[in-house]
This record gives C-alpha cells, sequence and structure tokens, in this order.
C-alpha cells in the first residue's frame, strides 16, 4: 500500500463519528447467519441499516477456549475485540459496506477454522433511533 494510500485511508478514519461498543443504545440493525446469502443482501434487506453511519461490526464464532487468547494476540492489532465464550464475540467499529463484510466474513472464516472452530455469522449494531 502507497503512502497516499494510507493517508487517504487515515483521514477517512477521523471522519468516522466516534462509536463506543459498549453504547447501551445499540441496538441489532442487520444480521447474516445464512452461508448462501451475500453481505450484499443482507444489508439492503436490512431497514434500520444506515449505510452513512458507523456501526459495531459483530462476528459470532465457535472457537476452542483455549485458542481464544491466539485470536486476541491476531485480531487486536486491527482493532477487533475479543470477547471469549460459548460463541465469542469478535467486534469492531466500522462503517459498514458490503465488500467489508464479505471480506471480514472469510476472515472470520479462516481465522476459525485455523483455531479448530467455525464462523457462524454476524450482525451489526448502531444506536437506536
Amino acid at each position: 500500500m502507497g503512502l497516499l494510500s494510507r493517508l487517504r485511508d487515515a483521514l477517512r478514519r477521523e471522519a468516522v463519528p466516534a462509536l463506543s461498543m459498549d453504547d447501551p443504545s445499540l441496538v441489532v440493525v442487520v444480521e447474516a447467519f445464512d452461508i448462501a446469502e451475500a453481505d450484499s443482501a443482507a444489508l439492503a434487506r436490512s431497514p434500520r441499516w444506515r449505510a452513512d453511519e458507523p456501526a459495531v461490526l459483530r462476528h459470532h464464532v465457535r472457537i476452542p477456549a483455549e485458542q481464544v487468547e491466539r485470536a486476541r494476540e491476531l485480531l487486536e492489532p486491527d482493532g477487533w475485540v475479543v470477547e471469549p465464550g460459548e460463541v465469542s464475540h469478535i467486534s469492531r467499529v466500522q462503517k459498514l459496506d458490503a465488500l467489508h463484510c464479505a471480506q471480514e466474513r472469510s476472515r472470520m472464516a479462516s481465522l476459525a477454522q485455523r483455531l479448530g472452530g467455525d464462523a457462524l455469522g454476524w450482525d451489526a449494531l448502531q444506536p437506536a433511533r
């Protein structure tokens, strides 16, 4: 990635309004748990998703308890927060679009497979209106 691309990306990130993952007003605005459904279709069918606002993208992943720390090591440098559980949640704040949702779904599926688990799907949360 060139210097100009990194600078452009940094400027875009600064323009995204702050959103906290622990904001009590967050509600699920879109869900994608059907492997056969395209992420673009999941976003398109949601009347509550606001494309121009940031969201918390939350992946639901089953990974063995002994692999949670490894997942955290791999994901935290990119801003992901890993919450362990029977079904772990891997979340971060970002603007959603079909391309990035598809890329991240693929990334989580690959990670889960490498760690002996399974990626179940994702949902997105935004503040209630």
